[in-house]
């Protein structure tokens, strides 16, 4: 009898609500859809790492839209880092995110180097943007902490005064190539009860329950494919009375770039802008930062 292949579960997040602690929470693992991303530009593994474990928050933060056409961004930039850029987003269960940065001050830095050493003094920036109601939502905070998930969990404090917590975790499978997997949860907000949510913490002292569960939660499980995201969430709460568990949603990779949508860009600047952006055959040529694709248009179709 022929062996069975092992199953995985990858590229998913799931979501789920703990109704006895006022918490909700996400949990997703990257595989593939990692690696493809990832290997559009092959970074040194220092920016690798940090590329995935941004598109790892991207993944938590994005599948918390209920707007099926919305998108959510994180955006970091900095002043005098050896990182001066990094985009991230989520659109529909699909990612995309890329990194500019010196790689002659990155080769000085070693092999881990800490988040204020890659950023120096930046900020992050967090939008969702809402179709349904064409509401667009930002907040800024500075990149201060030792993981980008410690500066998301200062944003929902800041910004909307959520106790949140975050746990992300690297690994590679059989083949060498990165695994991510993170956690994500928050205390409900109280606005159903017309309080302000300021006081979250002293009105539910279960909460600190729930960041002691999670603290035992292990980078090597969020990171390990053999171990569904329903078993996480298990092993954490089973001792719950009730843990509402969500349907899952796939994750890919979905860059959104192609000669239409280019041309129909193009086709909003004036002719004199096209025309200084064509070379001497009447050609734009495009670049993608996200997918490091290019994409050579015509003038003359862009014009007509």
């Amino acid at each position: 009898m022929p062996d069975l292949p092992t199953p995985t579960d990858i590229d998913r997040a799931i979501g789920f609500t703990l109704p006895d602690r006022h918490a909700r929470g996400r949990i997703v693992r990257l595989g593939p859809v990692l690696d493809e991303i990832l290997s559009a530009h092959a970074y040194p593994p220092p920016i690798e790492r940090l590329l995935a474990e941004a598109l790892t928050l991207t993944a938590l933060l994005g599948s918390t839209l209920k707007d099926a056409g919305g998108q959510l961004t994180i955006q970091a930039q900095t002043k005098g880092g050896v990182v001066n850029l990094l985009v991230c987003d989520y659109k529909g269960g699909e990612l995309r995110g890329y990194v500019q940065f010196d790689a002659a001050r990155l080769s000085m830095l070693g092999k881990s180097p800490s988040l204020f050493a890659l950023f120096n003094k930046g900020y992050l920036a967090v939008t969702f943007d809402q179709v349904t109601t064409n509401e667009r939502y930002q907040g800024i905070v500075p990149l201060d902490g030792e993981t980008l998930g410690e500066v998301i969990e200062a944003y929902f404090l800041q910004s909307e005064q959520i106790p949140s917590l975050v746990r992300l975790g690297l690994g590679r499978g059989d083949d060498g190539k990165l695994i991510a997997g993170g956690l994500f949860l928050q205390h409900l907000p109280e606005g159903e009860e017309g309080r302000e949510r300021l006081h979250t913490r002293l009105d539910h002292p279960e909460w600190h329950g729930v960041e002691a569960l999670a603290a035992t939660m292990g980078a090597d499980e969020l990171a390990d494919p053999l171990l569904s995201l329903e078993t996480l969430v298990w092993r954490l709460f089973n001792e719950e009375r009730e843990v509402r568990t969500l349907t899952g949603i796939a994750l890919s990779r979905g860059c959104r770039c192609d000669a239409d949508y280019i041309s129909s860009v193009l086709a909003k600047f004036t002719p004199e802008d096209r025309a200084e952006m064509a070379d001497e055959n009447g050609v734009i040529a495009i670049d993608c930062a996200f997918c490091a694709r290019k994409f050579p248009v015509a003038l003359d179709p862009v014009e007509t």
